[in-house]
């Protein structure tokens, strides 16, 4: 009894070791692999590239005052559309207590030589009445009392103008009101009521009272890389994608191409500008990024296929496929290529539109037990 228990357990363990070098043996064999089928088809190709940047109205103005002083009062707000000549703001005048003091000592010379030359004219005419002197020396001291008259008026003027910024004769024409010098919308008001504020000048820029901009007319504005900038030019047309307003697209025309690039990264870029045609249900507004398909080649209704069907030669341009000539049989073919957009691929002659092509994919199926093999192995 013994003796079959001690057979019985050494055929279990035999049988138990060849089904295990079989499992093994079976499972070390590399499994048939059954590829997809694609063929040719008619579609359109466009080659493009893209260019990334903002749009900005084309005419974009700072309002700056032309006398320093305190604003003392704001009139319009952000958004608001002004005509040219509106009211932005008033400048309170801080004078300059050196040059008030000369204007007021100017003043007070001007006062003494006017009163000096009335009182030689009032002379000169009581005279002239009595026939003592001729009628020239009447008219010399005639043109002194105006000349005086002129320098105290025009002194008079000096003093108003420094202390307050405003001309005694010319109260409409003050530069303390400042005012919008083109159509537009107000973009930004970057100061505010109390603030300070310098003119501009020859030698200083000033402060920006406000930013006005033609709203009605707006340009894109970014940048090209050098591989792509010579396959452009002026009057191409471009398809603007605005991030801030989704599905949907402007028209822009390419008008300008800066003739030199700058470097970015470690890649030279070159600007470019392109008019946008605006839509009436859409307000863009100033700084929106925006992404421009500009097309460089198009064909339309031409045989391609996926660009990832293609395979190149380790040495030389040549390009091929795997064309199908038996059920998962394949061969090498060469094929003469056009343009391509990234996905699908221009074929100038090699195909038929009928021919089958060896694709990267596996059927369903594999691909299953593939990635199920891949888990166990990382298991």
């Amino acid at each position: 009894m013994k003796k079959f228990f001690r057979i019985l357990l050494y055929v279990i363990i035999g049988v138990v070791f060849i089904g295990t070098i079989g499992f093994l043996y079976q499972k070390s064999q590399p499994k048939e692999k059954i590829y997809e089928i694609e063929k040719p088809f008619i579609t359109d190709i466009e080659n493009k590239t893209v260019a990334t940047g903002t749009i900005i109205p084309r005419k974009e103005v700072e309002i700056k005052p032309r006398v320093s002083g305190i604003v003392t009062e704001i009139y319009v707000e952000p958004g608001k559309v002004l005509k040219e000549g509106d009211l932005i703001a008033k400048v309170t005048v801080v004078p300059d207590m050196v040059s008030l003091n000369n204007a007021e000592a100017r003043l007070e010379q001007a006062k003494i030589s006017k009163k000096d030359a009335q009182r030689k004219y009032d002379r000169q005419k009581s005279l002239f009445d009595k026939g003592v002197i001729p009628v020239a020396d009447l008219e010399q001291a005639e043109i002194a009392l105006k000349n005086a008259e002129s320098e105290l008026d025009a002194a008079e003027n000096n003093v108003n103008l420094i202390k307050e910024g405003v001309s005694a004769k010319k109260g409409s024409l003050t530069n303390t009101l400042i005012r919008s010098t083109i159509d537009g919308m107000v973009l930004d008001i970057p100061v505010e009521q109390g603030n300070s504020v310098i003119e501009s000048n020859t030698f200083n820029d000033g402060t920006t009272i406000a930013v006005v901009a033609n709203m009605n007319e707006m340009i894109f504005e970014g940048k090209i890389d050098e591989s792509e900038v010579g396959k452009i030019r002026e009057g191409m047309p471009l398809k603007l994608t605005v991030g801030a307003l989704e599905d949907v697209t402007f028209d822009a025309v390419l008008e300008y191409i800066a003739p030199k690039g700058e470097e970015e990264e470690g890649a030279v870029k070159f600007k470019i500008k392109a008019a946008v045609e605006l839509k009436k249900d859409y307000f863009i507004r100033s700084g929106y990024s925006a992404t421009a398909d500009i097309v460089l080649e198009r064909k339309d209704s031409v045989m391609a296929i996926k660009e990832s069907l293609i395979k190149f030669e380790d040495e030389g341009d040549s390009v091929y496929v795997e064309v199908e000539t038996e059920p998962q049989k394949f061969e090498k073919r060469y094929i003469d290529v056009g343009i391509s957009d990234g996905i699908n691929i221009e074929v100038l002659s090699g195909l038929e539109k009928d021919t089958r092509l060896k694709s990267k994919q596996l059927i369903k199926k594999q691909k299953k037990e593939k990635q199920q093999e891949e888990s166990e192995e990382k298991a």
